[in-house]
């Protein structure tokens, strides 16, 4: 998709959709935390699997600038649905930066189709941010490698069928991440979804615990094929995966305010719209400040990726004021609206649940702040 009219002929197509099929049923799916079988076919159909995957290996090889666009508007609608693509190119971004030509020409046509779908296994008990810290453990035994291990709060893990799995294929190296590698798992392959995580936001998107009991996979498919490599590949992904995560921050926080103004001009007390009182129009006027400047940062972020420079500086802050500008808005939202924004009755408090999560995954704020002072700290 090479010319911005098409792209934004893409962008029109799927906000109808969202708007037709999609909207109408968000707080069914959400209240009874079901998986969107047919909302997900129809985004393969519209090849989103495919999303940044290059159009050589089948995808629609947009820029990141140009998917984070279509991310913060689907999350505008319902923010689930972009977890079950995020985790997926996540997957296939690793393939395409750090696989062989061998490896991109076998999967990412696959992967751009969706009939291979999955994510990311990267997330343990016992291990979260440090991901030196994973026990999995896959040991060479021939031409394959044999896993054994569990996993944790993975997206795609029960409906998907495909994943890149971060292993220690050394665990005696050091430094630690020395001895880590990822391979492409299968589901065929006979790993086994050990049960459902309950969440209080977030729903509907599939996130499970994974266990590994002796699993067999081929050694052509380390990603790479060279050992040892995983931590910093995993690193270079987490790029891709930080911009969507800000781009959904960016579509909750505009949806949180686009609700809140709406509301400020019906919702009359004292003889007047609230938006007349000066307190709701400080609210309103923090929460526009918010979007705008998160929407800027992520902007800035995949021009730098999409550039091909390292950008975890630009990521990372774009991940960490555009999660918590969400956290933030859907804060101010619940308390424009008052017991309207409280009631399960209406997408309000689904912000309001929905805000932590951004503000957790693909690194916590907290991580983020220590990546932005080291990245500012070595440019001296």
């Amino acid at each position: 998709m090479q010319h911005q009219g098409e792209l934004d002929e893409f962008v029109r197509v799927i906000q109808k959709w969202l708007e037709q099929d999609v909207l109408p049923q968000v707080l069914e799916f959400e209240h009874a935390d079901k998986y969107p079988t047919a909302m997900v076919e129809q985004m393969r159909e519209f090849g989103l699997f495919g999303a940044t995957i290059p159009e050589a290996y089948g995808g629609l090889g947009l820029s990141a600038l140009a998917y984070s666009s279509i991310v913060e508007t689907i999350s505008k609608v319902w923010m689930s649905l972009t977890g079950v693509i995020n985790s997926h190119l996540m997957m296939a971004e690793l393939v395409r930066r750090y696989g062989t030509e061998e490896q991109r020409q076998e999967w990412l046509p696959r992967f751009a189709s969706g009939e291979l779908r999955g994510g990311l296994g990267l997330t343990e008990p016992d291990c979260g941010s440090d991901l030196q810290a994973i026990r999995t453990v896959a040991v060479r035994d021939g031409d394959r490698y044999v896993v054994s291990g569990t996993k944790l709060w993975i997206t795609n893990g029960g409906k998907g069928n495909c994943l890149a799995l971060l292993v220690k294929t050394d665990p005696e190296a050091q430094p630690r991440h020395a001895g880590m590698s990822l391979l492409i798992v299968l589901r065929s392959d006979g790993y086994e979804v050990s049960r459902q995580l309950g969440k209080i936001g977030y729903k509907g998107v599939d996130t499970v615990e994974l266990h590994f009991d002796d699993v067999e996979v081929p050694a052509n498919r380390l990603i790479g094929t060279v050992p040892g490599q995983g931590f910093h590949q995993t690193v270079g992904a987490l790029e891709l995966g930080r911009i969507n995560v800000a781009a959904r921050g960016v579509g909750l926080s505009t949806a949180a305010l686009d609700a809140s103004l709406q509301y400020s001009r019906t919702r009359h007390t004292m003889g007047k719209p609230i938006g007349q009182h000066q307190a709701i129009q400080l609210k309103l006027a923090d929460m526009a400040c918010r979007a705008a400047s998160s929407r800027l940062l992520v902007q800035k972020a995949a021009e730098a990726f999409d550039a091909g420079q390292r950008c975890d500086l630009e990521a990372g802050m774009a991940k960490l004021v555009a999660t918590e500008a969400a956290l933030d808005n859907a804060t101010d939202a619940m308390r424009i609206h008052g017991a309207y924004g409280y009631s399960t009755e209406g997408h309000i408090e689904r912000y309001y649940r929905d805000a932590p999560l951004l503000c957790i995954g693909e690194g916590t704020n907290e991580i983020q702040r220590i990546i932005i002072a080291r990245a500012l700290l070595a440019d001296g």
